[in-house]
């Protein structure tokens, strides 16, 4: 109770991180969730077709915040870094036909907010605002790429 939605992402993405971190004692470990919210209220994944329909007419010509969080830990010295990325996305006025056609098509009942950006989802935005694109796909990677080097992975290594 009174978990903001940012502090809720980041704990889920938390928790994911030291889940595997504990199985595995030698690896650097990636954890990341995302949680939509509007006015103050959540939407997480769908779930169902009817669910997604339902969460797309409540979002329609409306700005979403989708927090999206990053946990990275090396289990081998403990060491974390953590970050949210927040996305700000204005929904187009969407009629119940295009809905319909939307859900059918890209069927986003596994993503929160009932949108898909990497493919059809697009369509249902109006614009967004963010400082990682990637982050509304669910893992914000110049983010996690900033991690990785402060762990001391070369990210242009060849291999």
């Amino acid at each position: 109770d009174g978990e903001t939605p940012s502090r809720q992402a980041m704990r889920l993405a938390r928790s994911k991180a030291e889940a595997i971190a504990a199985r595995f004692p030698d690896a650097c470990v990636i954890g990341s969730d995302q949680v939509a919210s509007c006015d103050g209220r959540r939407y997480g994944k769908p779930g169902t077709r009817r669910a997604a329909c339902e969460q797309l007419v409540e979002l329609s010509g409306r700005t979403v915040v989708f927090d999206t969080a990053l946990c990275v830990i090396d289990a081998r010295t403990g060491r974390r870094h953590e970050a949210n990325v927040p996305t700000e996305v204005v929904f187009r006025a969407l009629s119940a036909a295009e809905i319909e056609r939307y859900v059918e098509l890209d069927d986003p009942v596994d993503c929160a907010g009932a949108a898909k950006v990497e493919s059809r989802g697009s369509a249902v935005g109006e614009k967004l605002a963010g400082d990682d694109p990637t982050a509304l796909v669910g893992l914000p990677l110049i983010a996690l790429c900033r991690m990785l080097r402060a762990e001391g992975v070369d990210l242009m290594a060849s291999r």
